[in-house]
């Protein structure tokens, strides 16, 4: 299911420390009875370049931070779809095989693949050219599957379909056509409720009809499929006379190399599907978890870039995960969270949120706290108990 996530951060004080502040954090939000899980969120100490480039930066990180949020709902999506057309139990998405919501909230900084001392923007550059040359694949990768999906849903429709239009080929045997220099089968289409009218008139419509040839193969809700067998040089008039009395005759040549060359077909398709959606569902388990972790480190160094703009250098903030509970997210509506003057111990007020303007447990807490809103992270769509 859903989660709402925020990762924040609160300037230290000069004389104070980020441990000392984390605890006193603790104390309030014990103090005030909300349910709200509280996490550190380790941030290493990036290179901060000059005041242009982090103003320039900041610029971009709103609209980077929604194309990567974005890329990462298209592939849960996708999950999601393939997982219930498989069949195939929902289960927790992960990051290396850890659960996305132990990452965020143990998140470590991966400076093998993010040097912290490469400059903000190269890092950013770097993840959101990332998440493009997935989504890039991503795009590919479901086209394919939905070019052979929309095939066999074709075959399928066709075969599915009234006798009116449907594929004959599964419905007639080679015993039931005749095809010799002089005579010759046809099928015919005849409304259900006019079969006795078929059975009666068939044998006169034209002089050269087989009598009691006509053998009922097949029947719909609508439609019934008939066979009739005649001399070869009457058959243009017989469709004729036939069409006069609302008898369908279809054209049908039963060849025995071009009905195994469709099963053959068919089976293949259905092949493919599985082996392609398979691949894909697999792709995007892998994917979520690259995406999402390089969105965590990007909510890192936006964390990072904003206290840096907003509180000053040298780095001296404390940034933390929240996850606040329905109840915590209604008090905070109802005015019942906690007031100004019981917060004044951390010397901050209401907060200035980046990505959303909705309350929070935080909304009093300072207009100098940084804050980044992860909404409906998802960690689990199957209903936690």
């Amino acid at each position: 299911m859903a989660t709402r996530y925020w990762v924040a951060s609160l300037p230290v004080g000069q004389g104070s420390s980020a441990s000392t502040l984390w605890s006193r954090l603790q104390e309030s939000i014990s103090k005030q009875a909300f349910d709200t899980p509280l996490y550190r969120f380790n941030i290493p100490n990036l290179r901060v370049g000059t005041l242009d480039s982090l103003l320039a930066l900041s610029d971009d990180l709103l609209k980077s931070n929604s194309f990567i949020e974005g890329v990462s709902h298209k592939i849960r999506r996708q999950i999601e779809e393939l997982e219930r057309v498989s069949g195939v139990v929902s289960s927790s998405l992960t990051v290396d095989g850890v659960p996305v919501d132990s990452y965020l909230t143990r998140f470590v900084w991966d400076d093998a693949k993010y040097p912290t001392m490469s400059p903000l923007r190269e890092i950013v550059d770097g993840i959101h050219g990332q998440i493009a040359k997935i989504e890039d694949d991503l795009k590919v990768r479901v086209a394919e599957y939905n070019n052979v999906r929309s095939q066999l849903n074709t075959i399928n429709r066709k075969q599915a379909g009234s006798l009116a239009v449907r594929d004959l080929s599964n419905l007639v045997k080679p015993e039931d056509i005749i095809s010799s220099e002089h005579l010759t089968t046809l099928v015919a289409i005849v409304s259900k409720y006019s079969q006795k009218d078929w059975l009666s008139s068939y044998e006169t419509l034209t002089t050269y009809v087989v009598p009691r040839s006509s053998k009922k193969l097949h029947e719909d809700n609508e439609y019934a499929l008939y066979t009739v067998t005649l001399f070869s040089r009457d058959a243009d008039n017989f469709r004729t006379k036939a069409r006069e009395r609302n008898f369908q005759v279809r054209d049908f040549e039963y060849n025995p190399e071009t009905q195994e060359s469709r099963k053959q077909e068919l089976e293949k398709l259905i092949q493919d599907q599985e082996m392609l959606r398979s691949s894909l569902l697999q792709w995007c388990y892998t994917s979520y978890g690259e995406v999402f972790s390089s969105w965590m480190h990007f909510c890192a160094v936006r964390v990072f870039s904003e206290s840096i703009l907003r509180y000053g250098l040298p780095p001296s903030f404390l940034s933390v995960v929240l996850s606040p509970s329905v109840k915590s997210e209604k008090e905070a509506h109802t005015g019942k969270q906690t007031t100004k003057e019981e917060w004044a111990g951390l010397q901050v007020m209401p907060m200035h949120i980046l990505t959303s303007p909705s309350p929070s447990i935080l909304s009093k807490l300072s207009h100098r706290i940084v804050a980044v809103h992860l909404p409906n992270v998802i960690l689990s769509w199957r209903q936690k108990k």
